[in-house]
């Protein structure tokens, strides 16, 4: 927990450190966005109980040739699309595969954090880590400038995890998808919406401020 509070204040320290660059403040809005996952997390760490299942050693020891550490196999694993846990929802397997993503995304390591996104939305059932990761594979897209792409994850975040916090938020991305393709009224009806369907979330409070922009 120590490690997550001293990256907090490192990624707080980015944050100020930012510059105007379109793409740097997509870069920015992720490190902000992951500051408060981090927070949510730290505050559900009490209440975890470890696992003690050892399945994802038995599958990578099965899988590869046991020449790589364990860490260094299970992204391997996670990168290779015809590998799968065989449906068994093993809660080690989860924790590891999510947190190389989101160790990756804390790196800038777009492509991998996609990739090992991907895998874990294909391979896994989590109510707390599926919707994030949808999220954050509609994030990396818009970083790529893959806007349909990136639209496509957060209308499945919004359609399968509707009542989730970062839904006001995916809805405000849309309407930035909107706005850099050039679609000003659909970007417009986004805000708005967000602005009256969600007048307490943060998300409101950003669409607003890009509405007065367009004005």
């Amino acid at each position: 927990m120590l490690k997550k509070i001293s990256f907090l204040f490192f990624l707080l320290f980015l944050h100020i450190d930012t510059t105007a660059n379109e793409s740097q403040d997509a870069k920015t809005d992720i490190l902000f966005l992951k500051i408060q996952e981090l927070e949510a997390e730290i505050a559900n760490l009490r209440n975890q109980i470890e696992s003690q299942n050892y399945l994802i050693e038995k599958l990578i020891e099965e899988s590869l040739d046991n020449s790589e550490d364990i860490n260094d196999q299970t992204e391997i694993l996670a990168l290779n699309a015809d590998l799968r846990f065989r449906g068994i929802e093993d809660p080690k397997s989860k924790e590891q595969v999510y947190k190389a993503a989101t160790t990756a995304l804390e790196k800038q390591e777009f492509e991998k954090a996609l990739n090992l996104f991907k895998y874990f939305v294909e391979s896994f059932n989590d109510d707390e880590k599926t919707p994030l990761a949808y999220f954050w594979l509609g994030e990396i897209s818009l970083i790529n400038n893959d806007y349909d792409e990136s639209e496509n994850y957060y209308m499945d975040l919004i359609s399968l995890y509707p009542n989730h916090y970062r839904i006001p938020l995916a809805h405000k991305k849309i309407g930035d998808i909107y706005l850099k393709n050039d679609d000003q009224k659909a970007a417009k009806d986004k805000y708005n919406f967000v602005v009256r369907e969600y007048p307490n979330n943060t998300a409101s409070s950003l669409a607003l401020q890009l509405l007065k922009n367009m004005e």
